[in-house]
Formats: C-alpha cells, sequence, structure tokens
C-alpha cells in the first residue's frame, strides 16, 4: 500500500494556474499551506521523505518549464496576516501577505515608505527574496529583518536582520542559500497623514498601470536594468516592441515587459528572453540579466547570430 500523504498534498497538479505568466507544467506534489505550522509540517514531511522542495509565492517572477517539476512545490500565497504598529511604524508581515495589499494598509494607517510597492504583484518573502523596488524605491530600504527556516532542519527558525542580507539591486543572501521565508519585519515612517501618503500610493499605481501591460499575462520586468541605461530603451531602440515567437511576445506597451498573448509556452517566453539577450549584446555588447527565476529544466538555446 503506498504511503497515505499529509492533507492537502495532492499530485501531479499543473502550476500555469500559479505564475502570473500563465505558463508551466505539473508539479509532482503540490501544497498551498495556510499557516506556518502548516507549512513546517509539510517541510518535516519532505525532509522525512527525501524529496526535494521550493517555495513560490505569487508566482510574478518565475519562468517555471514545460516539463514542471519534480519533489514537492509550496505556495505560500495562502500564508496572509500583518500587524500595523502605526506609533512606532513597526510592520509584521506573514510570507504571503501581498505587497499591494500591505502598502495600502501602512498607507492608511499613516506610514510612509511602501507607496513604491503597490503596483508589484508579488508577496512579502518574494520581495525579502528578490529586493524587490520600484518607482525609485525598494524592500532593503524599510526590511528590519525576516524569519526564516533552513528545509534540512525545519524544526529551527531564526531571525536574519536586514543588514545581514547583502541587499543589492534586485538581488539579497537570501537567492544563493536554501533558506524559506516565514515572515519579514519592516520598518516604515509614522505620522504622515494618511491622506497624503494614500495619494502619492495611488499615483504611483496609476503610474505604473498606465505605462506597462496589466492587461496580458507577464511576470512583470524581464530584465534588470544595466544602470545607467534602463533595458526598456536598449529592447525598444532595437525595434523589438511586438516581436514573438510563439505566443511570447515583447510588450508593444513596454518593452522590458514578455506577455502571453493567450497560449505561449515556457519554451517560448525562454527563447524570446535568450534572442533579447542577444540582440542587445550584439547592438551594446550589454549582457541584459534576467530578474525572472527559472525553475526546472530548460533546452539550452543556441540562435543563430
Amino acid at each position: 500500500m503506498a504511503p497515505s500523504l499529509p492533507d492537502g498534498l495532492r499530485r501531479s497538479v499543473t502550476l500555469a494556474d500559479y505564475t502570473t505568466w500563465k505558463v508551466g507544467g505539473p508539479a509532482a506534489f503540490l501544497a498551498e499551506p495556510e499557516s506556518t505550522e502548516e507549512l513546517l509540517a509539510l517541510l518535516r514531511w519532505a525532509q522525512t521523505e527525501g524529496c526535494g522542495q521550493r517555495v513560490i509565492g505569487a508566482g510574478s517572477n518565475l519562468l517555471i518549464s514545460d516539463q514542471g517539476l519534480e519533489g514537492l512545490t509550496l505556495c505560500t500565497r495562502h500564508i496572509q496576516g500583518a500587524e500595523l504598529e502605526s506609533a512606532s511604524g513597526l510592520i509584521e508581515a506573514k510570507a504571503g501577505e501581498p505587497i499591494p495589499t500591505l502598502a495600502r494598509r501602512a498607507a492608511r494607517a499613516g506610514l510612509a515608505g511602501l507607496e513604491w510597492a503597490v503596483g508589484i504583484p508579488g508577496t512579502v518573502g518574494g520581495a525579502a527574496v528578490m529586493n524587490a523596488g520600484a518607482q525609485g524605491g525598494c524592500t532593503a530600504e524599510v526590511l528590519e529583518s525576516v524569519t526564516v527556516v533552513d528545509p534540512n532542519q525545519p524544526g529551527q527558525t531564526h531571525t536574519i536582520p536586514g543588514r545581514e542580507l547583502d541587499f543589492a539591486y534586485r538581488h539579497s543572501r537570501l537567492q544563493d542559500e536554501a533558506l524559506v521565508v516565514l515572515s519579514a519585519r519592516f520598518r516604515l515612517s509614522p505620522g504622515h497623514d494618511p491622506k497624503t501618503v494614500s495619494q502619492r500610493t495611488s499615483a504611483n499605481l496609476h503610474s505604473r498601470t498606465s505605462s506597462q501591460p496589466y492587461q496580458q499575462p507577464s511576470c512583470g520586468s524581464v530584465f534588470r536594468n544595466p544602470e545607467p541605461q534602463k533595458a526598456g530603451q536598449l529592447i525598444e531602440g532595437l525595434g523589438l516592441k511586438g516581436f514573438a515567437i510563439g505566443g511570447a511576445q515583447v510588450s508593444p506597451i513596454h518593452a522590458n515587459f514578455i506577455v502571453n498573448t493567450g497560449a505561449a509556452s515556457a519554451g517560448e517566453i525562454d527563447q524570446l528572453i535568450a534572442l533579447v539577450q542577444e540582440r542587445v549584446m550584439q547592438r551594446h555588447a550589454i549582457a541584459l540579466r534576467t530578474e525572472v527565476k527559472r525553475l526546472g529544466p530548460f533546452e539550452d538555446i543556441a540562435l543563430a547570430a
């Protein structure tokens, strides 16, 4: 008799519904824990079974292979909740809390510092890992600490101060270490007029939605900006706006977005990313680095020079 699975654990679940690009093959095992305790229990099960695991949040920064993922995939988007202290500006937020929701709550409480985050379709955990940023702000500026767990020691959690996370542009040491974010603590600036902060927050959202393709599935910005230049401007200058491979298209609205026009595969998106990188390298001798994280097997792409 096959061993019983923990409650909520499912086999062979297509992951396209778990990414904002709407692509991705099946997870061998998938679970959507609704609390930190459930998450830790699932990590203990994976360790006992010798089953590899990875954590996804809102799936807004992921390209998952058409072949899917082995082992256990944990989606933390239901582990939500945040406590705000208006007087001190401290916020304790769980890993799956949506960043836009947190930004709006902070604004209504008169806490300044997260106005930039309202248009980012991600979670607190993802923002900490990637040092998410927009509109001139970033996570590193307001993150005080994260509470994490090592999947190989799921009975032990510990807190890492933000100053020890080696933050850089769209990077933290959490990308290099196999640690799972459980929650994060932010310190914002208290005592501001809620109406004023809310207006700034809404203005940032309008700026993003009016200049970016929010009506089609995407991962947000695909490439990191090779400062002082902007990836979108480099790509647009090559005439690649609207260029498509299958159902994957460089957005006609913003060239640093690749959109799924309806039937794209992860492989087509991956090919288009590689083509853009090759063209920018040929013209400008700049190696565009992706913000998006690839999970699962992808074919090596050799494009014609």
